[in-house]
C-alpha cells in the first residue's frame, strides 16, 4: 500500500492509541500522519499525554477511519524513532495554521515525532 496516495486520497478520521511505560493507554484523535515514506510517518505533537507516552513507551498505533458508510479504513502499528524540536521545521510542515508560536527562547509545545510503520492491517479483520 502507498500510504501518501492513501492519506492525499483519502479523507476520514484517525485516533492514535499510546500507552506510558506503566502500561495506561491513552487514545487521542489525530489528524492524517506525514508520510515521510512507505515506512515512516511523523506526527505533530503537542507535549501531552500522547506525547508524553511516546517518550516512554515507544510503540503505538493509529486507526484511520474512512468517511462513509461501512467501516473502511487502516491500522497502523508504530514504533517511535525520531523526536524533533526544531520549530522552523515543525511549522513548515504544519497544515493548519493555528495558535500564537512560542517566543524567542520559549520551550516549543509541539514535537515533529516520527515512527517507523511496523505493520498496516484493514480496519475490520485481518491482512
Amino acid at each position: 500500500m502507498n500510504l501518501r496516495d492513501y492519506f492525499e486520497s483519502t479523507a476520514g478520521m484517525g485516533v492514535l492509541a499510546t500507552a506510558d511505560g506503566e502500561g495506561i493507554v491513552n487514545a487521542a484523535i489525530y489528524a492524517r500522519p506525514h508520510v515521510i515514506d512507505n515506512d515512516t510517518v511523523a506526527f505533530i505533537m503537542n507535549v501531552r499525554r500522547s506525547y508524553n507516552n511516546v517518550a516512554e513507551n515507544p510503540h503505538a498505533a493509529y486507526l484511520f477511519r474512512e468517511d462513509g458508510p461501512g467501516y473502511k479504513g487502516i491500522r497502523l502499528y508504530l514504533t517511535r524513532t525520531v523526536v524533533e524540536s526544531d520549530r522552523n521545521m515543525i511549522e513548515s510542515m504544519m497544515r493548519k495554521k493555528h495558535g500564537v508560536p512560542p517566543a524567542d527562547g520559549e520551550e516549543p509545545k509541539r514535537r515533529l515525532v516520527s515512527f517507523h510503520v511496523d505493520d498496516i492491517r484493514p480496519l475490520v479483520g485481518d491482512h
